[in-house]
């Protein structure tokens, strides 16, 4: 509990003091043989006004400013308008008392209040625990000294130190030391990363061993931490249907029911059905029932509960909305690189042209791709043992989807698929092998092809099987590789359906006929990583981004991202949202169930004022016992 939270209890529990003292004075009937009658009742009036007073002065003054403004329909009016009424029971001493219940609404309410607070505290650890890991400092080096700095102010291409202990402030690569790195709070991986010269760090992760000389590459406003408390930050202003739902109905509901509780109060006895006080009595006992606040209290905090929950799993929801959603998925679309698999290619042969030496093939493909990011063109400078001189090329260019074409040596040099092959008119034959074929043309002639292989991500066969077993209808796998690649993963896989040799606008196409075969209210996430999955990622209606090596283009378009790159975390982020929207259910079900049986009891002269208090206070604090369970992620 925080300082306000114990001055609060301590508030509490001194009214509920007062209070078992004020009811053991009145039930031992000694009020009665001091004041006589009807002293007795007004001696009881004082006795409880003063715990009602400490515990909800709060509340009363909360209520009397949303009148002023001109909002005064939420729980604070209901309140103050039922206790206070209680208390004005006092007007007509011959009816049985009812200062005790009164006092009884107030402080059951406060308690029910405390109990929310600290439920949302609870909550908000496990989300509380990714803004921990915005860094204070960056140590700069400095004329050979170190200097504290604020990362905002840390320039890109600068050279910092993480000592051991110390997070690592901003995203860059390590230019000198070892060490392992507790990406925990990133990640929820509890498993520790080995770094060494040439890694990448992220921001956020906590050097264990080692002290590292980190070179920055990026600023930190564009660093994995920064986006990450950004993402964390404006994940509560984006609500699920549920949750808006809700909200309008308490502002529909709670006038409503204030003028029903008016009209029961003084209808009746106007037509001579009964005694004013009977009446006022039943009018009050309805007020205290119908306040919402098991519902307006439990819905946002189920769905808190649940961001806050996927959070501890590394699994950022930007919202509400998209845990809702996401319950109802029943179509996962994967994209094939970096996400099923680790999109870290190798070049497992080479075939020349006969004639054709292979490190000429080999050669000309590494310098043709010199300029190119893509994994691809990466993994052929790799396997490239010579080096590459820059100076030679000339006029690179990407051919989107299909390869690179460049002048090397004033020779044209064309590297890419049997698409780029044909667009320029030049000659290829197929490969028996199973990969992605690089095709390489020297000035148009045809001088052999490199196969490179990508590497099945360990648990993307246990993400399918867990899709599946979670209800998922299909799983569906887009990719711009060939069809016999895309298939040779795909049976490895399990994956039910395969779109190969698509260009990224394709990709789009491809979601949106799947869409458009979707049954009313089901759902279809897309899961990709690269730049190009962006506008695909935004089309889906649950966009799922792989955060931790994802780029920034899809990690902004997503609305789920999984911070350690692991497909698997997909089953599981749907296990989360639809465990909590069964709670969010049951929560709602429960409220007005109960509520609504009350209500017709109160209305009907049967629930008394202490009924009444349960079917305030005790339904929303087991409401949200149940809403503190979507935290639980076992």
């Amino acid at each position: 509990m925080n300082k306000k939270q114990k001055r609060w209890r301590n508030r509490i529990i001194i009214a509920l003091a007062l209070f078992a003292a004020a009811f053991g004075l009145e039930e031992s009937g000694l009020l009665a043989a001091l004041f006589g009658t009807p002293g007795d009742v007004y001696a009881s009036f004082a006795l409880f006004l003063v715990p009602y007073l400490v515990a909800g002065h709060k509340t009363l003054l909360e209520a009397a400013r949303n009148i002023r403004r001109g909002d005064p329909f939420d729980e604070a009016f209901l309140m103050s308008v039922a206790s206070l009424g209680a208390f004005a029971m006092v007007l007509f001493p011959e009816t049985e008392p009812h200062m005790a219940e009164g006092a009884a609404v107030m402080l059951f309410y406060q308690v029910g209040e405390l109990f929310q607070s600290y439920a949302v505290g609870q909550s908000r650890k496990s989300i509380a625990a990714m803004m921990d890991i915005a860094p204070e400092y960056a140590n700069v080096e400095k004329d050979g000294r170190l200097v504290e700095a604020d990362p905002a102010e840390v320039a890109v291409g600068e050279t910092i130190v993480v000592k051991p202990g110390e997070r690592v402030p901003i995203d860059g690569v390590v230019t000198d030391g070892v060490s392992q790195l507790d990406t925990a709070a990133l990640t929820g991986e509890s498993v520790p990363r080995h770094v060494e010269p040439g890694s990448e760090v992220i921001s956020g992760c906590v050097n264990m061993t080692g002290v590292l000389r980190v070179r920055t590459s990026k600023p930190y406003g564009e660093s994995t931490v920064a986006r990450i408390l950004e993402l964390v930050e404006n994940a509560s202003e984006k609500k699920a249907r549920t949750e808006n739902f809700i909200t309008r109905f308490a502002r529909v509901y709670t006038p409503a029911v204030t003028l029903s509780a008016l009209a029961l109060a003084v209808i009746p006895p106007l037509v001579g059905m009964g005694a004013w006080s009977d009446w006022i009595l039943r009018g009050l006992t309805f007020l205290v029932v119908s306040c919402p606040c098991a519902l307006v209290i439990s819905v946002p905090l189920s769905f808190f509960g649940g961001i806050g929950g996927a959070s501890r799993l590394g699994i950022l929801v930007k919202g509400s909305n998209y845990l809702e959603l996401l319950a109802h998925v029943d179509t996962v679309v994967f994209d094939k690189t970096g996400t099923l698999t680790s999109g870290t290619f190798n070049v497992v042969a080479i075939h020349p042209e006969t004639g054709v030496d292979p490190d000429y093939v080999l050669s000309m493909a590494a310098h043709a791709e010199s300029f190119s990011d893509h994994p691809i063109a990466v993994s052929v400078r790799a396997a490239y043992s010579g080096q590459i001189d820059r100076g030679r090329i000339a006029e690179a260019r990407e051919e989107s989807g299909h390869g690179v074409s460049a002048l090397v040596n004033e020779h044209l040099v064309l590297v890419g698929n049997d698409k780029l092959m044909a667009e320029h008119g030049a000659a290829w034959h197929d490969c028996d092998l199973t990969g992605t074929i690089l095709h390489v043309t020297v000035d148009g002639e045809y001088v052999g092809h490199i196969v490179i292989a990508d590497v099945v991500k360990d648990d993307a066969e246990e993400a399918v099987r867990d899709l599946h077993a979670a209800g998922v209808r299909r799983c569906v796998m887009l990719t711009g590789d060939r069809q016999d690649v895309a298939e040779a993963v795909a049976g490895r896989l399990g994956i039910d359906e395969v779109h190969a040799q698509l260009l990224p606008q394709d990709k789009v196409d491809a979601v949106e006929h799947l869409l458009a075969g979707e049954k009313d209210g089901a759902r279809l996430a897309f899961v990709g990583d690269g730049i190009n999955d962006a506008p695909v990622l935004m089309r889906a209606d649950v966009g799922v981004a792989m955060g931790a090596m994802g780029s920034d283009a899809a990690i902004e378009a997503a609305d789920v991202v999984l911070m350690d790159d692991r497909p698997s975390k997909i089953a599981q982020a749907m296990r989360v949202a639809r465990k909590t929207m069964r709670i969010v259910w049951q929560n709602i079900v429960f409220a007005i169930g109960v509520k609504v049986l009350i209500l017709l009891l109160a209305a009907f002269g049967i629930a008394n004022m202490w009924l009444a208090v349960f079917g305030d206070v005790g339904v929303a604090m087991i409401a949200i016992l149940n809403a503190m369970r979507c935290m639980r992620t076992e």
